[in-house]
């Protein structure tokens, strides 16, 4: 298993932790799921480039 993939994995949980349908982030709106997706989509790319 590379790196690489370890990365989009543990960033692929940190997307579904940070959704707000849980208590706790009901109020943080869609700001950080956006964030998480975004740094899963450019881990995605440099896993890809390399």
């Amino acid at each position: 298993m590379s790196p690489a993939t370890i990365v989009i994995a543990l960033l692929i949980v940190c997307f579904f932790a940070v959704l707000p349908t849980w208590p706790h982030a009901a109020q943080w709106g869609y700001y950080p799921s956006l964030l998480v997706a975004a740094l899963i989509l450019a881990a995605a790319l440099l896993a890809e480039m390399s």
